[in-house]
C-alpha cells in the first residue's frame, strides 16, 4: 500500500471546515484505491501569529520541505489587518510558496454541468461548457520585486516593481506548453507588451520556448483583452499562462465565469511531485464556524494533489465525478437553487464520500 505524508496548513476562518470535508474525502478514497495519508498538522497565517507571533514558523517550514505535499485551508482575517505587511497572515502564504520554490500555479476553470445556470454568462456564450487551465507564474513578479515609500516633489510616494528574468520566464513557459500537450494543444500568452519592458522580455522569451513544442498553437494576448474575451467568448481559451499579478486576477474573472468561487481548487508546483493545495477563495471569516462555507473547491483541490503530486489520476478522477453528481442533488447556501436541498459543509463531505462509494 502507497503511503503520502502531506502537511495540513488548516488555517484562518473557515479553513478549518473545510479542510476537515476534504481530509474525509480523501480518507475514503484511500480506502476504495488502496493507498494511505499521513497527516502532519501544522501552523500557517493568523493562527500561527496568535500561537507564535510568526505568520510562518521555521517549524512549518521545515515540515514542508520534508513532506510530500502541503494542503492549506484558507489564510487571513480582520483582526491581523492592522499588523505590518510582513508580519499578516498573506506574508506567511507568499513565504511558503517562496520556501519550497513553488514557482507555478495552476488554476482551472471548469464549469460542472449542474452548475451551469449559476454561470453570470449567458448558455449561448458558454456554449457546451467551461475548461480552461491558468498557469501563473508564482515567485517573481510585482509581488516580489523591490518595494517602499519615498518622497517626491515633496509628497509621499510608494512603488512596487515588476521584474521578470529569462530563467523565470522559460521554465513557466515550459510548464503551460507540457500541460497545452496534455489537452488540445493550444497555449495563450498573456502580456502587456505594448507598455511594459518585463512583458516584452516576457513574450521574447515564450516564443523562444515555443520552438521546442512546434505541435502546440501559441497565441499572444493583452491582459485588457483577455479580461474582456474570457466574458465574450471563453471557448476561444485552453491554456493560458501568464504572470503572477495578472494571473491572480485573470483567475479570479474565471472563477465567477464557472458559477461561484467556491468551486475553483488551485495546485502550486515547483517542477516535481511537491505541490501546494489549495482553494482560490479567501477566508470568509463573516461565516466561519457556521458550517455555511462550500468545502467543495477544497476537496477538487485534493483531487488534483491526488493527480499531480501522487499520479492517483483514476482517484482524482472519481472525486470529480463525486462532485459532479453531488451538485445534481444539494447545494451550500453559496450555490442554491430552488429545487436542490441546502447542506451544511459537513453535509456536503458526506455527500461526496458517499457518492464516491
Amino acid at each position: 500500500m502507497n503511503e503520502y505524508n502531506i502537511v495540513v496548513l488548516k488555517g484562518d476562518g473557515i479553513g478549518p471546515e473545510i479542510v476537515d470535508e476534504a481530509l474525509k474525502v480523501l480518507d475514503a478514497t484511500g480506502v476504495k484505491y488502496g493507498f494511505k495519508f499521513n497527516y502532519d498538522y501544522r501552523l500557517m497565517g493568523g493562527c500561527a501569529i496568535d500561537a507564535t507571533g510568526e505568520p510562518l514558523p521555521e517549524e512549518t517550514v521545515e515540515a514542508c520541505r520534508k513532506a510530500d505535499c502541503v494542503f492549506l485551508g484558507a489564510v487571513g482575517g480582520p483582526e491581523w489587518d492592522t499588523l505590518p505587511g510582513n508580519k499578516r497572515p498573506e506574508a506567511g502564504l507568499l513565504g511558503i510558496r517562496g520556501a519550497l520554490g513553488l514557482y507555478a500555479n495552476l488554476r482551472p476553470a471548469k464549469i460542472f454541468e449542474p452548475l451551469k445556470s449559476a454561470s453570470p454568462i449567458k448558455d449561448s456564450i458558454i456554449g457546451d461548457g467551461l475548461d480552461i487551465m491558468i498557469v501563473r507564474e508564482l515567485t517573481g513578479g510585482i509581488y516580489f520585486g523591490e518595494r517602499g515609500r519615498c518622497e517626491e516633489n515633496g509628497n509621499e510616494a510608494a512603488f512596487d516593481t515588476e521584474k521578470y528574468s529569462v530563467p523565470e520566464i522559460e521554465r513557466i513557459a515550459r510548464t503551460a506548453f507540457q500541460m497545452a500537450m496534455k489537452r488540445s494543444k493550444k497555449l495563450t500568452s498573456v502580456d502587456k507588451a505594448n507598455v511594459l519592458e518585463s512583458s516584452r522580455l516576457w513574450r521574447e522569451t515564450v516564443i523562444k520556448v515555443s520552438k521546442d513544442y512546434p505541435e502546440v498553437e501559441l497565441n499572444h494576448m493583452y491582459v485588457d483583452n483577455c479580461a474582456m474575451q474570457l466574458v465574450r467568448n471563453p471557448g476561444q481559451f485552453d491554456v493560458i499562462v501568464t504572470s503572477n499579478i495578472f494571473g491572480d486576477i485573470l483567475s479570479d474573472e474565471a472563477s465567477m465565469i464557472s458559477g461561484s468561487i467556491g468551486m475553483l481548487a488551485s495546485a502550486s508546483l515547483a517542477g516535481g511531485k511537491m505541490g501546494l493545495y489549495e482553494p482560490i477563495h479567501g477566508s470568509a471569516p463573516d461565516i466561519a464556524g457556521q458550517q455555511k462555507a462550500n468545502p467543495l473547491a477544497t476537496i477538487l483541490s485534493a483531487a488534483m494533489m491526488l493527480q499531480y503530486s501522487f499520479d492517483e489520476k483514476e482517484a482524482a478522477k472519481a472525486i470529480e465525478n463525486a462532485v459532479n453528481e453531488a451538485l445534481k442533488k444539494a447545494r451550500t447556501p453559496d450555490i442554491y437553487e430552488e429545487g436542490f436541498e441546502k447542506v451544511t459543509t459537513s453535509e456536503m463531505g458526506d455527500l461526496v464520500v458517499s457518492l464516491l462509494k
